[in-house]
């Protein structure tokens, strides 16, 4: 199966870790193959790094403020947070019922979620 090469400029629709919902994204960055290497949000202008189709890094735009991490609440691949040491993040993956992944800017950190 042969992956979509795409061109800078192009638009795609993404989840935007700041705005919590698909967005139109423009493509910024790609590699000699038309893999995208940078995409940024139209909405926000938050900017969000790949590598080998994973998200490496999130820049923030002027996008609204992320609520604080709670490790209470239950969170989504997707949804950003505000960590009071680390900064804004975003959830990249939900690793069981009580962890998730969080994208730090250049970092992942595993978190605890759905604590009662």
């Amino acid at each position: 199966m042969k992956k979509e090469a795409f061109t800078v400029g192009q638009t795609i629709e993404s989840m935007c870790s700041v705005c919590e919902v698909d967005q139109k994204h423009v493509v910024r960055a790609v590699t000699k193959l038309g893999a995208i290497t940078q995409a940024a949000c139209e909405a926000c202008e938050t900017v969000t790094t790949f590598s080998r189709g994973a998200k490496t890094s999130v820049s923030v735009g002027k996008g609204k403020n992320a609520s604080p991490y709670d490790r209470t609440r239950v969170y989504r691949k997707g949804q950003s947070m505000m960590h009071d040491k680390f900064g804004r993040g975003e959830v990249t993956a939900v690793v069981d019922s009580n962890k998730i992944d969080v994208l730090f800017g250049d970092q992942t950190r595993r978190m605890i979620h759905a604590q009662n």
